[in-house]
């Protein structure tokens, strides 16, 4: 009988438990009207930065894990060779201009013949008139005056070419700086080094990455809402992160909606399995806090984002979530997370 009686309070005792933590997890996870949440991880753009032209690599500046700025210079790639092609364009821009001044003055000299040529036939036409020279005299003057012409127009066609050629020569000058100017490569965002893949040495071929970068200005977690949920969600609407390393919530903002639905990926939890149609959804982290935080920033920390469903009161997230305030610097006093 003593048994019994010990299995039963046992059973009564486990039965208490399991209904008190049933019910705390229900009222821990219940959200204020017009709330919904999905889970995800901390992503952030990767950026390649690549060689544009084929080439060796001359030397790499950062190292993984290094920060970088918009328009730092992050690597070089070898330029002796179009350094050699530059000088060559230039000569060849100095000899094609040199030309045109040539065939300029050319044509000013055809214009001296041309007019010359005019003068006297004109005076060949009075002679002839007053009967004082022949028709022969006069018909010498006038094929003078049109091959003048000729002469002249000759002289204009090769000042004309000669000048597109000046052009094209330019033009390759040009091309080449380009070439030179491609070969210091930058960083085109504000981030952190994630991979190293060339070193000084290696010959890339066109495209060929040297190094890619996380774009730390474009901080964002991914969520996955049903129809019911994703229709009421807007870009710019308010939104909270919380993650699993962090007591307090990040502020942000919906900065894409998913127009198209997609089958629930496997990692992601939803409400109920009839859920089977979901719609992607991003929460950007304000620039401003990232600024803020920006040595501790973390890709791949996972964490639940909290997101305010359009025409729903506004809501009151400290009733719920402990806020991350934007003066404060919270990330900095908590542990490094890799």
């Amino acid at each position: 009988m003593i048994t019994k009686r010990i299995i039963a309070i046992g059973v009564v005792i486990l039965a208490s438990v399991a209904i008190y933590f049933y019910w705390n997890t229900q009222n821990r996870g219940s959200l204020p009207e017009g709330i919904v949440q999905g889970n995800g991880r901390i992503e952030a753009v990767q950026v390649d930065i690549s060689t544009k032209y084929a080439g060796r690599v001359a030397d790499v500046l950062v190292h993984e894990g290094d920060f970088v700025e918009p328009g730092q210079i992050v690597a070089n790639v070898e330029i002796s060779q179009l350094q050699a092609q530059l000088h060559r364009a230039k000569a060849e821009i100095a000899s094609a201009e040199s030309q045109v001044a040539a065939a300029e003055a050319e044509v000013k000299m055809s214009k001296a013949q041309l007019s010359l040529a005019e003068q006297e036939l004109n005076r060949a036409a009075s002679l002839l008139e007053r009967g004082h020279t022949t028709q022969e005299s006069y018909d010498i003057r006038r094929t003078a005056r049109d091959v003048a012409i000729s002469t002249l127009a000759s002289a204009v066609a090769k000042q004309t070419s000669l000048e597109r050629g000046v052009d094209a020569a330019t033009a390759t000058a040009e091309e080449i700086s380009t070439q030179i100017r491609d070969g210091v490569l930058i960083s085109p965002v504000m981030g952190r080094v994630l991979y190293r893949l060339a070193e000084p040495g290696e010959v890339l071929g066109t495209g060929g990455k040297v190094l890619t970068v996380i774009d730390q200005d474009d901080i964002y977690m991914e969520i996955f809402l049903p129809a019911a949920q994703a229709h009421l969600v807007n870009v710019g609407s308010e939104a909270r992160i919380k993650l699993d390393i962090l007591d307090v919530a990040i502020p942000a903002t919906v900065s894409f909606v998913s127009p198209e639905s997609q089958f629930t990926p496997k990692q992601v939890e939803t409400s109920t399995e009839r859920d089977k149609l979901v719609f992607r959804v991003k929460v950007r982290v304000m620039p401003e806090l990232v600024r803020q935080n920006i040595e501790r920033v973390k890709t791949g920390l996972r964490g639940v984002a909290y997101v305010h469903l359009d025409g729903a009161p506004e809501p009151d997230w400290s009733s719920f979530l402990q806020e991350l305030d934007l003066d404060a610097s919270v990330m900095n006093e908590t542990p490094d997370a890799g």
